[in-house]
């Protein structure tokens, strides 16, 4: 369908988990409160909610958390999406950390992709950003998953001071797998400091230092507003999300389903419809509500360069409360 702004909203983002096996500074830091598991929605109603959601031309779905896998059955739900008639698409993403567990059954069923977020390549430092993770692990997974055939993505988020001395050294994994590695600019969302994030302008004149040999890629790679690089007969991409330098509102098609219920239009506003009082009435009433959370879907989001936020109703919780 589409919403008061002429937009397509064809994607919806579904958290599944508020909780995750690592702790990384600006998504879950240590000491966050987890919800009770008899807040979290049922399999039984994330199912309804993207069956329902189909019914208004939701087709693409993106499993997140929290960490997927660390909620028992994630497979079995995402086999069972992609039996709805409608839903054309689901792809996962995650950290890595148990990824290399699931990669069979994931081919089995048929997955259409996996994001996997990997924000360096030194043991230590992926040991401080993640609280407490297994660098091997995550590049095992990787190493896997684009062996295995399926779409492979890697997510990194630039830091100064913490990867901008790695960006050549992750870009380059991109051509080593013949997969796609996506440098997404951090955001002011809960505990990030956007002031340390890099633009992927810098980013960009960076890599064509190394590789002057980047150009544009105008094919479609995948739901996101990513804009993509490559190298005449290489195989592998270099995407950028410029949420805060690219603003790319106009062409965003996507809404976001929390753990908790909440359908959520827009990631910078705090606005959000409540579907648990829905999930206990008629498919025809929750079909209404989401119509209308996805019709009042704001025009823009008031992140601003500096990373500060420009509205009182601008969301204060963490990226895992949210879903990533």
């Amino acid at each position: 369908m589409t919403d008061k702004h002429g937009r397509k909203i064809e994607y919806m983002r579904v958290s599944i988990t508020d909780r995750c096996d690592l702790r990384c500074k600006y998504c879950m830091p240590e000491g966050i409160e987890k919800v009770s598991m008899s807040k979290i929605l049922t399999y039984e109603d994330l199912i309804r909610i993207c069956r329902v959601s189909a019914d208004l031309g939701i087709s693409r779905i993106k499993i997140t958390g929290g960490e997927p896998f660390v909620r028992l059955g994630c497979c079995d739900l995402i086999r069972s999406i992609k039996a709805i008639d409608g839903i054309e698409q689901v792809t996962v993403t995650t950290n890595g950390q148990t990824l290399e567990r699931y990669i069979d059954e994931l081919k089995d069923i048929g997955i259409d992709g996996i994001n996997i977020s990997l924000d360096t390549l030194d043991p230590e430092k992926f040991r401080y950003i993640t609280g407490r993770g297994e660098l091997e692990k995550t590049l095992r997974s990787i190493k896997l998953s684009a062996e295995s055939g399926i779409k492979t993505k890697i997510n990194t988020v630039p830091q100064r001071g913490f990867n901008d001395d790695e960006i050549t050294d992750i870009a380059e994994l991109a051509f080593r797998y013949g997969i796609d590695v996506r440098f997404i600019e951090l955001m002011p969302v809960g505990a990030a400091d956007a002031g340390t994030g890099l633009s992927n302008v810098e980013i960009l004149e960076t890599l064509r230092k190394k590789w002057s040999d980047l150009e544009a890629d105008g094919s479609v790679h995948g739901n996101g507003p990513a804009v993509y690089y490559k190298r005449a007969g290489v195989k592998g991409g270099i995407g950028f999300i410029s949420a805060m330098h690219g603003k790319f509102c106009a062409y965003c098609n996507r809404v976001r389903l929390t753990s908790q219920g909440q359908l959520k239009p827009c990631l910078y506003y705090d606005t959000v419809t409540d579907l648990i009082p829905f999930l206990k009435r008629s498919d025809y009433e929750l079909r209404k509500a989401i119509r209308e959370a996805i019709m009042n879907k704001p025009e823009a989001h008031c992140f601003s360069e500096t990373g500060k936020k420009g509205a009182d109703n601008a969301e204060h919780r963490l990226m895992s409360q949210i879903g990533g």
